[in-house]
């Protein structure tokens, strides 16, 4: 049985009618999920579209509620915290958790950063304890796969690119997937968007095939 998590985070839709305007991120993760389903069934999908759907920015009382203790909770603040606990939730339940995001001014959009806001939480997705020395978190949850899909209008962010001291998108994935209990990473990138030219192309073509060949890949494990 699989369980599947899909989060989107582009402001743009699957569909526009100028087409010019459809969301990479959003079409590439739909290749991957409708290419995984094809061989093996999806028991549970839950879907994010927190691009056009975004979760609340947490507060002041949000975290005053975060820290206060289970049974001295009041009504307010366990609907403070209600959003939270379904995500957290679906994060749980997840055995894939599919992340597609554009890259915005170098780094995730505020929309994909407001969810993980909600889901890092002490005593649900980590805990603390400084008898750990200088590494007191670690997470509550493991063992799950996470496919990270992204856009960029530029290129060369990977790992020894000439641009990758300028990538807070996916850097920043890696380090948060640690806390949504992730053990196995794999990444699908489209770039060139902005030269509109056969190198986006090519890495638009690449991308969709990559999330073809890793939808089959992950639906026979």
């Amino acid at each position: 049985m699989t369980t599947l998590l899909h989060v989107d985070a582009s402001v743009r839709a699957v569909k526009n009618d100028n087409p010019d305007h459809d969301s990479i991120s959003k079409n590439i993760a739909k290749h991957f999920i409708d290419s995984f389903a094809k061989r093996q069934a999806i028991d549970e999908y839950f879907y994010r579209d927190v691009g056009v759907n975004p979760p609340s920015f947490i507060t002041q009382d949000w975290i005053g509620a975060v820290f206060t203790p289970d049974d001295k909770k009041t009504a307010e603040q366990h609907q403070l915290l209600a959003l939270s606990d379904t995500l957290i939730a679906e994060i749980a339940a997840a055995d894939i958790i599919v992340i597609s995001s554009p890259m915005y001014n170098y780094g995730m959009p505020a929309q994909l950063k407001a969810w993980f806001d909600q889901v890092i939480r002490i005593n649900q997705t980590f805990d603390f304890d400084l008898s750990r020395g200088d590494f007191p978190l670690q997470p509550l949850l493991d063992g799950k796969i996470l496919v990270v899909i992204t856009s960029t209008g530029e290129f060369g962010f990977e790992q020894g690119g000439i641009r990758e001291h300028m990538s807070h998108l996916v850097p920043h994935l890696r380090t948060l997937s640690k806390y949504l209990g992730v053990s196995t990473i794999h990444e699908i990138a489209s770039e060139y968007q902005e030269f509109a030219d056969v190198r986006h192309q090519l890495s638009l073509d690449n991308a969709y095939s990559q999330a073809a060949v890793l939808g089959g890949q992950l639906s026979n494990q």
